[in-house]
């Protein structure tokens, strides 16, 4: 059987070690590299989406210059715009009080779910 020699064995050692750095160890690992690899695929693929949005939002501000019936529902709509002589009416859902089991009295909501439909003074 031979003998290793010292300088055989601390060559091997530097270069495990040298392997060892280069695959996990410090800023310039493979696996930082590959980390910062996929990190710039997703910044990319985040750039590419707002692209998407901004080109989008740039024909939407298109539509509404050079459209009006488009302009006028997107007012209508969203903001609750209305001509000359027109009515706008709002149907929301009625606010229940803080502490809706304490009642002093009947409620429309109870009345309106039936609740409360076999007392006649409803």
């Amino acid at each position: 059987m031979k003998r290793i020699s010292t300088h055989r064995l601390i060559s091997l050692g530097v270069l495990g070690l040298a392997l060892y750095f280069l695959v996990a160890g410090g800023e310039y690992s493979i696996l930082e590299a590959r980390r910062a690899d996929a990190e710039l695929a997703a910044r990319r693929a985040e750039i590419s989406a707002m692209r998407q949005e901004i080109d989008s939002l740039g024909h939407r501000i298109e539509a509404l210059r050079n459209d009006d019936e488009l302009l006028e529902r997107v007012a209508r709509e969203r903001y609750g715009f209305i001509r000359d002589g027109e009515f706008l009416y709002r149907i929301t859902e009625p606010e229940l009080p803080a502490d809706s089991t304490q009642s002093d009295g009947p409620s429309i909501l109870r009345w309106l779910r039936g609740r409360d439909s076999q007392d006649p003074t409803y």
